[in-house]
């Protein structure tokens, strides 16, 4: 493990960020970057700037070159979801779930 960088409490739903997370584990960085860059989900902007911030990481810890780096693991676990409620038919409510991720991306030299 050469950089780290984790962002937790994500408003995102961890089943559709996974997507994005797949989508871009084992490539090297800069081409996982492009991917994310013309990708329209909403999850591809925050681990775009995560992985920018494990770059970071890595050349300010480790000084190393950023060519020669690898997404090694990248994973989603699911927070805590926000209950909120909706108003329905004849005065019952429905339960609605806002789930919240969080994301850890780690780094490893070629």
């Amino acid at each position: 493990m050469i950089a780290r960088a984790t962002v937790r409490y994500v408003r995102a739903n961890p089943t559709k960020t996974r997507c994005v997370a797949d989508l871009i584990r084992g490539r090297k960085v800069g081409e996982a970057l492009q991917l994310l860059k013309y990708n329209k989900k909403y999850p591809a902007r925050i681990i775009s700037k995560l992985l920018d911030s494990a770059v970071a990481n890595a050349q300010v810890n480790r000084e190393i070159d950023v060519e020669a780096l690898i997404i090694h693991r990248i994973f989603v676990d699911q927070g805590p979801a926000f209950r909120r409620f909706r108003a329905r038919a004849m005065g019952r409510v429905a339960r609605i779930r806002k789930r919240t991720s969080h994301i850890t991306v780690v780094l490893d030299e070629i």
